[in-house]
């Protein structure tokens, strides 16, 4: 029983730092892209809908990127470590 609530807490601690790192990697890539857009547009800086059409249209392939992909490692690399942790202790 021990071990389930275990499990929840670790589940529900691991979706909140997996959101909040979701977001902030999110953030940082619009960020860059906002730049990019300046940079290459310095007569259009500043928000517009040209500006907002090209970050949607770059963000789209963004979730298919390993970076995108890395933040899932948030659920398995402390499930991992805490099931060998229990194994050493209890087992070995």
């Amino acid at each position: 029983m021990a071990l389930i609530r275990l499990w929840l807490f670790m589940l529900a601690v691991q979706l909140l730092f997996y959101v909040l790192l979701r977001v902030y990697v999110r953030s940082e890539q619009v960020e860059r892209l906002e730049d990019r857009w300046d940079a290459r547009h310095p007569d259009r800086a500043g928000d517009s809908a040209a500006r907002r059409a090209f970050i949607a249209k770059a963000m789209a392939g963004f979730e298919k990127t390993l970076k995108a992909r890395l933040t899932l490692l948030v659920f398995v690399l402390p499930t991992l470590a805490v099931l060998g942790i229990v194994y050493l202790v209890n087992w070995h």
